[in-house]
């Protein structure tokens, strides 16, 4: 591969070469033999792959007319099986599951390491779906049609090459589908994503699909699909223009007519209504709504010029809205508050109350969840049941000490809540005894108030042993390993964190975190900085393109507040985080290398001259800017890591993980950092997955491995050795 920009170390890109896998292969023998070769890191992988395969996981369900699907992956099941059972058999301790596909036998069949992403049903009657596999864990992936009567990829049926892209029913189901996906030059954008939808009848060659649209060349994904709710079928074409940016078409007679909202705003059609989620202020025929506010009008009548909402929710400086889920008669919001979640049910007229009329308006209050223990510092969470014909809801509690408990609640038409059923629950898979879950508020750099989670674990004196490993004494009493610290002083202490495209950190039950840390003694620590989504619109625009370092100020200040506090000091205080977490990584280590004894960089953004031209990049250029224009390039020069390496830097000892598999972030960033520091003398681990994708890992055995790499390598640093 020719060199790049003048860089040295360009020819890393080449992501399957010759010799850059050998380059690979050489870190990760070192790496194996620095990390994978202690008895600690033996304890830590066996502890999280039981927790993994764990037949006590909680099985996860979708209702598809009258069963309930699930994905599952155990020890005996390393690929997984998709598989079903009824409504009697899940509420029982021992569910009877029928396998629907097994995933491992088709791997073994068809030769290739096949990664589940999912699957579409055809409502209303649950005859077909579409199923979508990836080769390795990539994105790329192959879409084939299944026959769910007779549990068989249907011979002949409708099958995607392997590409970025999808396949989605049409009002015309089942002989007719969306396609988009890669047709040839032209066809994909910039991004790698599809450019164009197609109408493909069954029957015909997929070369022969009816183009529908063909978004710009500069576009990022275009997309179709279709609503089959019964009277209100519809057929939509999705045009995302770079992220935050985008349009929806319905497909009506033939024509596609714009549901004509703001471009940044997130619309969907729920029945008559039109519900609109604003990210920017909107100023329409006189009205003005703010931005982060969730409005409703009847869809018709919009689509017929009419401009009359109702404000379902309005932010405040502390409460956003998290989530928007529909049932048959109601709108769910979840809400946060300080990062603390709520939930609200909003009813629309006509089923406000017992017996009320269409002039009755829109009912909002809060959703009765009498009976739920709900963590004080946790998070509930909500899907439907089945949302065309019921309003029975999904919820979810998890807390960092709180084991995922999974329920259902049950409304009628009115809102009013008629049933209450706990379905299934987590055992708790590490000791929380002694164990406390705080929020505290660090102060940034500008004055902003920055959220962030902390879990301190207990005195742990008497640490349950695991199997396979001796119990030691460590540094003031007695630990499986001798990881743990006095309790009375500064722990080591991990802080985690993201802070972009507006999502936010919320808390969840981690066993891997609880086993491989917590237990030994460590605190873990969340940051809710800038960038996410935690206080709505207005925190994620906040720390966007030139305004980038206002997250990267945030963590420190977080990790400068941890060690006044005395929970930790600088040399003891690790920080972690992937993706754009990683590239959050990649500038602690440049920008603020004297605050962290430790860092791990995981399938990390670190080239920002080059990421817009690597695999997915192009379409984070909303949240980065354009580094070919040269006054953005000079804004986004002092968030890329890659160029802010200097020659007499001291920089703490970090660990880069990626995958081979990854065509989302390319594995070029980690490679070429890596390759850089070692140049330089610094302290670097490296390991890449060869499998794996953006997640880094295929299987539960790959999840287990690559953590405890990490795990091994904090406490290495940070811990008792």
């Amino acid at each position: 591969m020719t060199e790049t920009n003048e860089d040295p170390r360009a020819w890393l890109e080449d992501v399957e070469g010759e010799a850059p896998l050998t380059w690979v292969r050489e870190r990760n023998a070192e790496s194996a033999a620095r990390l994978a070769s202690t008895a600690r890191f033996a304890a830590i992988e066996s502890e999280l792959l039981e927790v993994l395969t764990s037949q006590d996981k909680i099985p996860g369900v979708s209702q598809r007319g009258e069963f309930l699907y699930n994905f599952w992956t155990d020890a005996e099941h390393e690929r997984g099986l998709w598989r079903r059972t009824t409504w009697e058999q899940y509420r029982t301790a021992e569910p009877e599951w029928e396998t629907v596909l097994d995933l491992d036998a088709l791997s073994e069949a068809d030769g290739i390491q096949w990664v589940w992403h999912g699957a579409s049903h055809l409502a209303p009657d649950y005859t077909h779906a579409l199923v979508a596999l990836s080769r390795g864990g990539s994105d790329a992936d192959i879409t084939r049609e299944f026959d769910l009567v007779s549990k068989t990829l249907t011979d002949g049926g409708f099958e995607r090459p392997e590409s970025k892209g999808g396949l989605g029913w049409t009002t015309a189901a089942p002989d007719e589908v969306f396609v988009y996906t890669d047709f040839g030059p032209g066809t994909m954008t910039p991004s790698g994503y599809p450019r164009t939808v197609r109408r493909w009848r069954r029957g015909t060659p997929i070369e022969s699909a009816e183009l529908i649209y063909e978004g710009a060349p500069e576009d990022m994904y275009i997309g179709a699909g279709s609503d089959r709710t019964p009277g209100f079928e519809r057929e939509y074409v999705q045009r995302a223009i770079a992220f935050y940016n985008s349009e929806t078409y319905e497909i009506r007679g033939g024509e596609l007519a714009l549901i004509d909202v703001p471009r940044t705003a997130e619309s969907g059609v729920w029945r008559e209504w039109l519900l609109v989620n604003l990210r920017d202020p909107w100023r329409i025929d006189g009205s003005h709504f703010p931005a982060g506010a969730l409005l409703a009008t009847n869809y018709e009548r919009f689509m017929a010029g009419e401009r009359e909402f109702t404000v379902l929710f309005s932010p405040s400086p502390t409460t956003s809205l998290a989530a928007v889920t529909q049932t048959r008669h109601h709108v769910v919001l979840t809400l946060l508050n300080d990062v603390v979640n709520s939930l609200e049910l909003v009813t629309p007229p006509g089923r406000a109350d017992s017996g009320a009329d269409d002039d009755g308006g829109w009912r909002r209050r809060g959703l009765d969840l009498e009976g739920t223990e709900v963590p004080e510092l946790g998070t509930i969470a909500v899907g439907p049941v089945d949302a065309v014909n019921s309003d029975d809801l999904w919820l979810t509690t998890a807390g960092y000490l709180d084991p995922t408990t999974l329920s259902v609640l049950r409304l009628d038409e009115h809102g009013e809540t008629i049933g209450f059923e706990a379905l299934k629950s987590l055992p708790s898979f590490f000791d929380v005894e002694g164990a406390r879950v705080e929020q505290h508020f660090a102060t940034s750099e500008d004055g902003t108030r920055i959220p962030y989670f902390q879990v301190t674990p207990g005195p742990l004196l008497e640490r349950r042993p695991r199997a396979g490993v001796e119990t030691t004494r460590g540094d003031g009493f007695e630990s499986a390993d001798g990881s743990a610290q006095p309790t009375g002083g500064p722990r080591p202490t991990l802080l985690y964190g993201y802070g972009g495209f507006e999502i936010p950190m919320l808390p969840n039950y981690s066993a891997s975190i609880g086993r491989a840390w917590l237990e030994r003694g460590g605190v873990y620590v969340v940051a809710n900085i800038r960038g996410g989504g935690e206080y709505g619109p207005a925190w994620h625009q906040a720390a966007l393109k030139e305004k980038r370092h206002k997250a990267y100020e945030d963590f420190a200040a977080v990790a400068r507040d941890l060690v006044a506090r005395g929970v930790t000091t600088h040399a003891q205080l690790g920080a972690q985080g992937g993706s754009n977490g990683g590239l959050l990584m990649g500038n602690m280590y440049t920008q603020y290398p004297e605050l962290f004894g430790a860092i791990v960089c995981q399938v990390p953004l670190l080239d920002m001259k080059r990421y817009s031209h690597l695999l997915a990049g192009a379409s984070w250029m909303a949240e980065y800017g354009d580094p070919d224009d040269d006054a953005q390039w000079e804004f986004i020069r002092t968030f890329s890591p890659y160029h802010l390496v200097q020659d007499d830097g001291a920089y703490p000892p970090i660990l880069f993980t990626t995958s081979t598999r990854d065509d989302r972030v390319h594995p070029g960033h980690a490679r070429k950092m890596a390759a850089l520091m070692l140049e330089k003398g610094a302290d670097v681990t490296y390991y890449e997955n060869i499998e794996g994708g953006h997640g880094g890992a295929a299987t539960d055995a790959q999840r287990a491995h690559m953590q405890a790499l990490a795990y091994e390598f904090l406490w290495q640093k940070l811990g008792a050795s």
